[in-house]
């Protein structure tokens, strides 16, 4: 997770949101699997899953720390992004936060959890009335035939299917993670 500096917004327009996506995906697959992802306004959640041997394998100096590639590949995004954003928008300075918050899903309750606190977040932040409300997460794409980048299958799956993902999320109202919270 990450936030906007102070009280500024990281994403103005809908272009904005798809470029964001579109660096992600440029990024990010090589280090790690997507499980779910929501990008409001002024904050961005991503459940991940590292890639771990492969890392181990293809990048032989993080040998003894994959965490530092995923991290440099992180980073890697968030600056591409704050570069053009600030080119696009005539701005200086930082648009992110110095410290991007994380933590490791602990449990299977836990994963439950955080996949649907991250998307319902538009709601608990009043971006948006209801979950299916909200265009910029995983959450319609895991319900899509398109073709993704999101480890689909797995988090349908883990809801028991199609029809069990629509019915937990639009029956359990997200539970507070207080170590996700922004």
């Amino acid at each position: 997770m990450n936030h906007a500096v102070g009280s500024e917004n990281l994403f103005r327009a809908e272009d904005n949101y798809l470029y964001f996506l579109k660096r992600y995906a440029h990024y990010m697959p090589s280090v790690c699997s997507t499980l779910a992802y929501c990008l409001m306004p002024n904050h961005i959640h991503f459940l991940i899953k590292t890639h771990e041997e492969a890392i181990l394998k293809n990048h032989p100096k993080f040998k003894t720390d994959f965490h530092k590639l995923v991290m440099q590949q992180l980073s890697n995004l968030l600056n591409s992004y704050a570069k053009a954003y600030n080119k696009k928008y005539e701005r200086k300075g930082a648009l992110w936060i110095d410290y991007t918050k994380r933590f490791q899903v602990s449990s299977d309750n836990h994963l439950t959890t955080a996949i649907n606190y991250i998307h319902q977040n538009p709601v608990n932040h009043g971006f948006a009335s209801r979950t299916e409300d909200w265009k910029f997460s995983s959450y319609h794409s895991m319900l899509s035939a398109k073709q993704t980048l999101l480890s689909r299958n797995e988090v349908i799956d883990w809801f028991w299917g199609y029809e069990a993902y629509v019915s937990f999320h639009s029956t359990n109202v997200a539970e507070l993670l207080e170590e996700i919270e922004y």
